[in-house]
């Protein structure tokens, strides 16, 4: 079952039980890959956005309320922290199992062998194959750091 069709049956399935907050947030992301499809269009890709792609805008929506609920958090706005909390635990349904530390370590030291990466010039190559392997599931702020130390 295709992402779209999985958060279209969350759409739906939340209209029935009356989840006026779930539906907000599934509407919202309706609405992001509706905007990325029409991006798409525009660029010649008659088919829109791929699910791939698609895991990449709902990782950065994801990150985006982790910001957003630390500002809240910081100007001591709790009520608004935690609806943008709640935004990502719908939104994180979604996105496939993150993986933890240990198997991020293990990915990055795949991806550097599989290219055979030797220094920071070969950093952009690592990047790209855990992007194309771990799109959703990695968080490349951190993957960028730890691969910088081990190439570095």
């Amino acid at each position: 079952m295709t992402l779209r069709i999985r958060i279209n049956d969350a759409v739906k399935s939340a209209m029935k039980a009356k989840e006026a907050d779930r539906l907000s947030t599934l509407r919202m992301v309706n609405a992001k890959i509706k905007d990325e499809d029409i991006k798409a269009r525009g660029a010649g890709k008659d088919e829109g956005v791929s699910d791939a792609d698609l895991l990449a805008h709902l990782a950065k929506m994801v990150k985006q309320r982790h910001e957003s609920a630390k500002a809240f958090d910081d100007g001591g706005r709790d009520e608004m922290a935690a609806k943008e909390r709640a935004e990502i635990a719908v939104i994180e349904e979604f996105l496939p199992k993150q993986l933890d530390d240990a198997e991020t370590a293990a990915a990055i030291d795949a991806a550097i062998s599989e290219v055979g990466a030797t220094s920071l010039r070969d950093m952009g190559k690592v990047m790209g194959i855990l992007k194309t392997k771990y799109t959703g599931q990695l968080d490349f702020g951190k993957a960028g750091g730890a691969i910088k130390a081990k190439l570095g």
